[in-house]
């Protein structure tokens, strides 16, 4: 097997092996493939991997809500317009939360580990019950345009579920010496 090949194969063992705890497997393999090359075995840098791919997600849908909101015209009644700004600004609390979870992974420390796991799982918790209130809003409402919506806030909410099972694992691995920066 050439060289290429074999690192290619490897990184696939990499995110697969990452992935395997998380419940949107292979959205978490699609999404978080490009990290392997980096995070290998690290759960600390798959934990890392997966915030900064939901914040990449979220800050995606946020825009999407914004366009929309935007896009606004009196055909869409008032019901759903404050359902996009109560959306907007779930997404907007979601990701501070993700920038603090982010915050954590980036200075992790073996003294405090325990306290911020407990700190990292409160914030992406945090950030997942956003995006299942956004769509609160927006129940019992039909129509293509509330459809996308719904697309869009649950793939998020997929992609941040599948950071919190990172996060958990590595809360249960514990930090290793390859997690150390």
């Amino acid at each position: 097997m050439a060289s290429s090949q074999l690192s290619a194969a490897n990184d696939d063992k990499y995110v697969r092996q990452a992935c395997a705890v998380t419940r949107y497997r292979s959205l978490c393999i699609r999404s978080l493939s490009p990290f392997s090359d980096a995070a290998k075995t690290s759960p600390s840098r798959w934990a890392r991997a997966g915030v900064s791919v939901t914040i990449t997600e979220a800050k995606s849908a946020v825009q999407y809500l914004i366009k929309l909101k935007r896009q606004e015209n009196r055909a869409r009644g008032a019901r759903n317009s404050a359902a996009l700004s109560d959306c907007i600004e779930c997404f907007g609390n979601a990701i501070d939360e993700l920038h603090k979870s982010l915050g954590i992974l980036r200075n992790l420390n073996r003294r405090t580990f325990g306290t911020q796991m407990g700190d990292l799982n409160t914030w992406l918790s945090a950030a997942l019950t956003d995006a299942d209130t956004c769509l609160d809003g927006f129940e019992g409402q039909k129509g293509r345009e509330v459809r996308r919506i719904r697309s869009r806030v649950s793939r998020a909410s997929c992609v941040t579920s599948n950071s919190l099972a990172l996060a958990n694992k590595l809360a249960s691995t514990g930090l290793r010496a390859i997690d150390m920066p």
